[in-house]
């Protein structure tokens, strides 16, 4: 999984933030303004250019703490692991051995997890336009502003003013699913969270 793929990405704690009315620009601006920290479930997966899934889906947890503190745990098919401290971006595959880090802004200032993980910078780095409601779910389109972002869109949709739903077009043309479910508001999150030690024996690959 790629770090611009995050998302990546919030039982409510809270009450709904926003009403089903809402477009979904706004729901996003709420969820923004008024949640600072989140967990929840995620699974993710390809779609064939028909929108079926064309591969076996990943699923794990995750959780954010605003701004730019995320943790992204792929735990089925295979173990993966993307931590952000605010300052660097740890992404962890066992399978290799390796962790790749990279500073947080050169990894997420214009990727889809700054979008939701980030703070402030939807207007600098996103045009934001509406789509047509489906399946109860209310739609908006992220484009990026630079070409470098290495994806062509995200779309999010919102339901009952939590995001609900991405589907990222890439660069190669390719479209990613990500539900996301199960999400607490501004829970009890520790310390440790959003720190990653590599362990004995890993290569470190730093990216500048």
């Amino acid at each position: 999984m790629k770090i611009k793929h995050l998302l990546a990405v919030a039982a409510l704690a809270l009450a709904p933030l926003a009403t089903h009315a809402a477009s979904a620009e706004a729901q996003l601006r709420k969820f923004i303004a008024d949640v600072p920290s989140a967990s929840g479930q995620f699974t993710q997966q390809r779609l064939s250019d028909k929108g079926q899934p064309s591969q076996g889906a990943e699923s794990g947890t995750f959780s954010f703490k605003r701004p730019g503190q995320f943790n992204w745990h792929v735990v089925k098919p295979y173990e993966q692991l993307v931590v952000s401290d605010g300052k660097k971006v740890y992404q962890y595959d066992p399978d290799l051995a390796q962790v790749t880090v990279r500073p947080v802004g050169q990894s997420i200032g214009a990727s889809p997890a700054a979008i939701l993980f980030g703070e402030g910078s939807l207007d600098d780095n996103f045009t934001i336009a509406a789509l047509p409601a489906s399946d109860g779910i209310d739609w908006m389109r992220a484009t990026p502003k630079g070409a470098d972002a290495g994806f062509v869109h995200v779309d999010i949709g919102f339901l009952h003013g939590l995001p609900a739903r991405l589907l990222l077009l890439d660069a190669f043309g390719q479209t990613t699913r990500i539900d996301l479910t199960d999400i607490t508001l501004n829970p009890a999150l520790g310390p440790d969270t959003f720190t990653f030690d590599p362990p004995a024996g890993v290569d470190v690959v730093k990216m500048q």
